[in-house]
């Protein structure tokens, strides 16, 4: 098996790339002919244009119907009725368009991330060149402040340090060196001697080789998953295609069979029967779906904007997250903090407790839960943490943040919970010996205001222990370890501390001060600490039946303690990321089920998990902050970003963005889910109903050889108008009590059940025989075609009107909860006056065939209305008192 690139040695290296000398480079020649055979080191993407995105919206069945509706009446020279029915067309597919318009733009931001110019090695001299020109076998040289250029195997490191957070999850700067890995599949986060595109240098300086540019770069295989990752449709769009395709396979099919038979017995004349069947499917198809999903969905993308601090980029979004059974969730920045923090302190073997979390000084240390004195040790404890540093904290617009690296700001942070931040420190600083990794700790020599001059020691507990045995013969080390090992199950970093009296004389620092002996203060207990509001949300989110499982390049230890202190499940079971990689397909679908955290995981694993979750059938939220997570995000049925730490890629990639961090807030947006598809449902089952009586109305009118009693033009007036309108009402629902005790819908399953079903049945056939008798019992009394018609298109709205009262709510509609949504109201007086423009304004008497019509015809219109109401009430108190009966016996 080949070695991988972390495995070879230096000696390798250098023949692999025909190097003799890695400060000589490649010459001028040899890396423009590597240019000219490998291309740019820069990412290409390809666009999908607006036209092609313009176009997908047609591709309907529902549109298609209504395309031939719109070809059968130009035919006829019904221009009107064309008119209309194409404007349906072309706003249901604008709605669609300006959905899928809003697309990603992750790769551009994967872009800005690289570096524009590099420090190279050509022939023999350090140059800067442009990043697009590196190749592999470059030599880079690297610095603090650098942002590496392409995937580098480090040749030569001085201090080197780098911060990989956003691609591996690691909070921390990772150290960097040139020794070779002998290990097989060691996870990203633990290539301690490569440096990867796009992450940044925090310290010291360093020589690397690269092996990889543009799309063979970790980041670049990061923006190709992004770009070709296939997004499948949600729940809700599914459920929906489904229905309308079904419902318009059944309307075309009724229709083709209605006009054989009008033709066959010869009921009218062709052209007649044509517009009858058109009549047909105008009247039922279900044109109004799209524009009433849509205006719910738009109105739930509002509300939880203004509301909830979720920024919602695609409608059907939304509704997802109602869906949803298992959220896949980052853990650095999104589950926690990001800001490591001291959490405990041992002097003397005594324990203490830091309260607060974060860059933010603010806190206590305790014992037992009771304050203390800050005695003449603590106070020397946190001094030298606080002394042997060379980080900044900063307080910027209210946040706190550190400039340097996250171990050092913990130290700071706790030193300013007991002493003011601005406060100047009694102890001048007279000279530092940086953080070096080969060494583990970082020393300050300072002068206090008496002259005396103090070395303050800070780093790794085991080289801190054999300097704490040289000064102290007692020193009892077998204890100390034991502290150690106690931190670290518990998934904490541990720094020790120390210091000694320094001689008047001596001016700098040597590692020979600092080995000789220390005097050994104690131990500080360190983690990324969960955020507080991310535990009660967690319950909240369990309890509605929704799985979360933790997914990091983080340490399996760290990883699990924290899924512990959160309570992401009863019992937790972890596996690693290269654990992962060994697994059979059918065994990562288990795996995926089985385990809660998934640690140490690279990009490509974050994906693989998605996918198998989704295998089973799990409709799946991934939450993320950092690029690593950008085609985990793009890939699951809805991908949450952070907004304030979130990276720009992972806040392109995903659906929804969460603009406080808050991962409480995706228990809101849950609950905010599940309401929306409760009233799109209650939207579908009132429109249906609807729409059905329509054609039923028309359907008998062919076949019993009678005047086509509705016009297409009245027909869409009474599918869209009132869609945007009555319907419009339901959007405004509240959430139905226990809607976050109830388990998630399960992918795929039915919209409707079988009471749904017959309820719709039945309301269909009693609003079309309503209209009918009253139809055949006006024109029994002379009353005119067009008059008629106009008394039965107010009728079937009004029809809708009363209905709306059922359906609003599982209560019965004369209950207080009548009162619940006042804006139906608005929207019930909207309908009425729009109807009354129809039945009276001369313009639209010609354009939709109407008339003006008497009190008798309003009284026909609210006296059907009243009927209909109580017959699906009744229906609603039969199911209550069944309901009931069952409760009682179980």
């Amino acid at each position: 098996m080949a070695r991988k690139i972390y495995q070879k040695s230096i000696e390798e290296l250098k023949k692999q790339h025909n190097l003799t000398d890695f400060e000589n480079g490649l010459s001028t020649a040899e890396a423009s002919q590597k240019l000219s055979a490998d291309g740019p080191n820069k990412l290409e993407e390809i666009k999908t244009p607006k036209w092609k995105i313009f176009l997908r919206q047609f591709n309907n069945m529902v549109i298609y119907v209504l395309i031939a509706a719109i070809f059968i009446t130009l035919f006829m020279q019904h221009y009107s009725d064309s008119i209309i029915i194409g404007a349906v067309v072309i706003i249901n597919a604008l709605i669609g368009y300006y959905q899928e318009a809003s697309a990603s733009n992750a790769i551009d931001r994967i872009k800005e991330m690289l570096s524009d110019t590099a420090t190279v090695y050509r022939d023999g001299k350090r140059t800067e060149i442009p990043s697009e020109e590196i190749v592999v076998g470059d030599v880079v040289f690297l610095e603090a402040g650098d942002n590496v250029p392409a995937d580098l195997r480090i040749v030569n490191s001085d201090n080197l340090s780098i911060q990989e957070s956003s691609l591996t999850g690691e909070a921390d700067s990772v150290e960097k060196d040139a020794e070779p890995i002998m290990e097989d599949n060691v996870a990203l986060a633990d290539q301690d001697n490569m440096a990867f595109a796009s992450t940044a240098v925090t310290k010291g300086s360093g020589i690397g080789l690269v092996v990889a540019t543009a799309e063979d770069t970790e980041i670049g295989k990061i923006s190709s998953e992004v770009s070709s990752v296939e997004q499948r449709k949600t729940p809700l769009m599914q459920v929906i295609d489904s229905l309308g395709t079904k419902i318009s396979y059944f309307i075309v099919f009724a229709a083709i069979v209605i006009f054989i038979i009008g033709f066959m017995f010869d009921t009218y004349a062709l052209p007649i029967l044509a517009i009858a069947v058109v009549s047909i499917v105008v009247g039922t198809i279900p044109e109004g779906l799209p524009a009433t999903t849509s205006v719910i969905l738009a109105k739930g993308v509002s509300d939880m904007a203004k509301n909830q601090n979720t920024i919602i980029k695609t409608l059907p979004s939304v509704e997802t997250l109602g869906s949803v059974d298992v959220i896949a969730t980052d853990k650095t920045g999104t589950l926690t903090k990001n800001e490591m923090t001291v959490t405990d302190i041992i002097i003397d073997h005594q324990e203490y407790q830091v309260s607060g979390i974060g860059y933010d000084p603010h806190g206590d240390i305790t014992q037992d839960g009771n304050n203390i004195e800050i005695d003449s040790k603590m106070k020397l404890f946190l001094e030298s943490g606080f002394e042997a540093n060379d980080t900044h904290l900063q307080n910027v617009d209210g946040e706190w943040n550190i400039v340097g690296e996250p171990t050092d700001g913990a130290f700071l942070s706790l030193y300013h919970k007991v002493f003011p931040h601005g406060e100047e420190s009694k102890y001048e600083s007279l000279d530092i010996l940086p953080f070096d990794s080969d060494f583990r700790y970082i020393a300050r020599l300072v002068k206090d205001n008496n002259d005396k001059k103090y070395l303050f020691v800070k780093g790794s507990p085991d080289k801190l222990f054999d300097m704490g045995e040289k000064a102290d013969s007692g020193f009892d080390r077998p204890a100390w370890q034991e502290s150690v090992r106690k931190f670290s199950e518990e998934g904490k970093r541990v720094i020790a501390v120390g210091y000694k009296e320094i001689n008047d004389d001596t001016a700098e620092i040597s590692h020979e001060l600092i080995t000789s002996g220390l005097n050994f203060l104690g131990l500080a207990a360190i983690i990324d600490p969960p955020r507080e509001e991310v535990i009660d949300a967690l319950k909240e989110i369990r309890s509605a039946g929704v799985e979360v499982k933790m997914i990091t390049g983080d340490s399996p230890l760290t990883a699990k303690a924290i899924g512990e202190k959160l309570g992401l499940a009863d019992e937790i079971h972890a596996i690693t990321g290269p654990e992962w990689d060994k697994l059979t397909e059918e065994e990562k679908l288990a795996a995926a089920l089985d385990n809660q955290v998934f640690a140490r995981t690279t990009p490509g694993n974050k994906i693989e998990i998605i996918r198998a979750l989704q295998k089973s059938n799990k409709v799946t939220a991934m939450t993320g902050d950092g690029v690593n997570d950008a085609p985990a995000l793009k890939r699951a049925d809805i991908g949450i970003a952070m907004g304030i730490k979130g990276t720009d890629v992972a806040k392109d990639s995903a659906d929804m963005v969460l603009t406080d961090d808050n991962f409480a807030t995706i228990s809101k947006a849950i609950r905010e889910g599940r309401r929306i598809f409760d009233n799109i449902k209650k939207s579908i089952l009132y429109l249906l109903p609807i729409n059905f009586s329509e054609g039923l109305i028309v359907a008998f009118a062919i076949l019993t050889k009678s005047d086509i009693p509705l016009h297409p033009t009245q027909l869409l007036w009474i599918n869209m108008v009132s869609a945007i309108t009555i319907q419009f009402a339901l959007t405004f629902e509240p959430a139905e009590p226990g809607i976050m005790q109830r388990a998630p819908r399960k992918y795929g399953s039915k919209l409707m059940s079988k009471h749904d079903v017959f309820q719709m049945t039945y309301i269909s056939i009693l609003m079309a025989a309503i209209a009918l008798v009253v139809d055949s019992w006006l024109r029994g009394q002379g009353v005119s075609a067009l008059v008629s018609s106009t008394i039965m298109v107010n009728l079937l709205v009004v029809g809708k009107i009363f209905y709306l009262f059922n359906i609003r709510t599982s209560k019965f509609a004369l209950s207080k909860d009548i009162f619940r949504n006042m804006k139906a109201f608005y929207f019930i007086g909207l309908m009425i006056v729009l109807q009354l423009i129809l039945t009276y304004v001369p313009f639209m008497q010609t354009v939709f065939y109407t008339r003006s019509i008497g009190m008798m015809g309003w009284g026909l219109a609210v006296l059907s209305g009243i009927v209909i109401l109580a017959v699906a009430e009744f229906d609603k108190l039969i199911r209550f008192i069944k309901k009931n009966k069952v409760t009682e016996v179980e």
